[in-house]
């Protein structure tokens, strides 16, 4: 293992991740917000920026709850899982209750949900693809 592979997973680079991508989440949201108000549902562009600010929550308290997982002596899986599994309940009812109730403007929930998901996997993608074309150049 290359000391860049186990830098990638350090919480220094997992930090700067987050940074990054909290940058790319404030961008989406205030595009998202004036292309919404120049089509006319402006309304909806606030609740896609409550999807992503509840996305980027998420990935807040996963990192915190990975970091305390990682460090305890006798790590329980369940309790990691059923943190996990209450933090999505959460945001899927607050979605799904903001979508129901706040038609059709609420469903900008989702659009932000789902927006952060892509963000996170492309901040991932990035160090991945840099670590792959590192290895392709050592092996040639």
């Amino acid at each position: 293992m290359s000391s860049e592979a186990v830098h990638i997973g350090s919480p220094v680079t997992m930090a700067a991740d987050l940074r990054r991508v909290t940058v790319m989440a404030a961008v989406v949201a205030v595009v998202g917000v004036m292309l919404t108000i120049v089509i006319g549902n402006p309304l909806m562009g606030v609740f896609a920026v409550l999807g992503l600010a509840l996305g980027l929550l998420n990935a807040v308290l996963v990192r915190r709850a990975a970091a305390r997982f990682a460090i305890t002596d006798s790590p329980r899986k369940a309790t990691f899982a059923v943190s996990a599994l209450g933090r999505l309940a959460l945001i899927t009812v607050l979605a799904v209750g903001f979508a129901l109730i706040i038609r059709p403007d609420g469903i900008g929930v989702f659009i932000g949900l789902a927006a952060f998901q892509l963000l996170m996997i492309g901040a991932g993608l990035v160090p991945l693809l840099k670590e792959l074309r590192a290895s392709e150049d050592l092996g040639k």
